[in-house]
């Protein structure tokens, strides 16, 4: 770590907190127009500009200013552990005076949702739902980084420790930290930063990145072979291709989006797969004509419906400032139209897999509740034949619930509802 790389952090830092955009963009957009930083540089940046971020309104009550240098310099200080000595290299005289008597004065810090940098609102709203001890596990959980997960393309090689070790050929240097992880038998984890997209693996198609709790929603989908499923929110693709890999590309898989440029990236990601039996749609809302003519069609159907996406605050820490209350309020409204609309979807005996990447209950078992209260021909399934099955060690006999400090996956919901009238 150099006086640049403090520069440059402190400059995006700058950018993102007057214009607010998405912290991942600012960060690739950085890159983009400096190729003058080398690797080891830009890991070094990523770090510091993700970790002010993470922790940005502990720093802020710390050091009472809110200048993006200032902030780099008491993260480095207060959450990484450097000491003035170790900085002494790295920052000016006056800064080093400066972080001295910022030291010398520690401010103390004992709201807990300033400990936990969170707004006061989400952490009260974790008291509600999961308690002190809970909450204060699965707040300092998101606080941690995370690590890159790989889905194996199963169209490709099903042989998850040929490409295990394959990965491991590739980038000897990190042998002991590319690990298969846990619940999902075809992810493999490796260290956070790590560069993959220029990995004959991920260009040959044989890897997706995709985070372990994401593919567990896609096995919950469980389809069979030549089976109509729908992906009714399909984004940038991740679940619809992991299903057209467990169709071992037979029936047909339909992935809707409203965007185009999500559909766009999907067809890219499409060529590399190998998968052959999706059919992309974009459509303009939950009620657009064309899930009007495919009613009572589908045998799967899976909502990964749009939220707050608080689950996955590890990845991206920007988010908690982007919600309120109001907002949360918004997304449910949205949420229990799609959930109904979809459902149209289904023909009898079809399963309905409704899915977030929120930790919320507003999100989750309250839209759940209020569907099932309208729709008397919808049940929850128990999904543990699933994972049975699939060899994935979860046990639920109704809701499934991820979270990173206990699954050390992005927190994630879902439950599957039968249609058996």
């Amino acid at each position: 770590m150099n006086k640049l790389v403090i520069k440059a952090c402190s400059e995006i830092l700058k950018e993102h907190f007057i214009t607010l955009n998405p912290a991942d963009r600012l960060l690739s957009k950085f890159f983009r127009d400096n190729h003058n930083f080398g690797r080891r540089d830009r890991s070094y940046i990523s770090e510091l500009y993700y970790g002010v971020i993470r922790n940005k309104r502990y720093l802020i009550e710390n050091i009472s200013n809110e200048d993006p240098k200032k902030l780099v310099i008491i993260y480095l200080a207060l959450i990484l552990g450097k000491s003035i000595r170790e900085l002494s290299s790295v920052l000016d005289k006056q800064d080093l005076i400066w972080l001295k008597e910022k030291k010398s004065n520690k401010v103390e810090v004992t709201k807990w949702a300033s400990k936990f940098s969170l707004p006061d609102w989400l952490w009260e709203k974790f008291l509600i739902q999961y308690g002190q001890e809970t909450s204060i596990s699965l707040a300092q959980s998101l606080l941690l980084p995370a690590n890159l997960n790989l889905r194996v393309n199963l169209l490709k090689e099903k042989n998850i420790l040929k490409v295990l070790n394959s990965l491991i050929s590739s980038i000897p240097e990190l042998k002991n930290e590319i690990v298969k992880t846990n619940l999902s038998p075809i992810s493999i984890s490796l260290p956070r930063g790590t560069s993959i997209q220029k990995n004959l693996l991920f260009l040959d198609g044989l890897v997706e990145i995709q985070d372990e709790a994401s593919q567990i929603i896609t096995f919950l989908v469980n389809p069979k072979r030549g089976n109509m499923v729908a992906d009714f929110c399909a984004g940038a693709g991740g679940k619809t291709l992991g299903i057209s890999a467990m169709m071992k590309n037979t029936g047909r898989v339909y992935a809707f989006d409203i965007s185009d440029k999500r559909l766009a990236n999907l067809k890219k990601r499409l060529k590399r797969s190998g998968a052959s039996n999706i059919v992309t749609h974009k459509i303009i809302n939950e009620n657009d004509t064309k899930i009007k003519r495919l009613r009572n069609k589908f045998d799967r159907v899976l909502v990964d419906a749009p939220c707050t996406g608080l689950g996955t605050l590890r990845r991206n820490p920007d988010l908690k400032w982007k919600h309120s209350p109001e907002s949360l309020n918004e997304l449910n409204i949205k949420q229990n139209l799609i959930i109904n609309s979809a459902s149209k979807l289904c023909k009898v005996g079809a399963n309905l897999i409704y899915a977030t990447c929120s930790i919320l209950k507003e999100e989750n078992e309250d839209i759940v509740d209020n569907f099932l209260l309208k729709n008397k021909n919808f049940r929850i399934l128990s999904p543990n034949s699933i994972f049975t099955k699939y060899g994935i060690p979860l046990n639920s006999d109704k809701y499934i619930k991820l979270t990173p400090d206990e699954h050390k996956t992005d927190g994630f919901f879902s439950v599957i509802l039968e249609r058996f009238e």
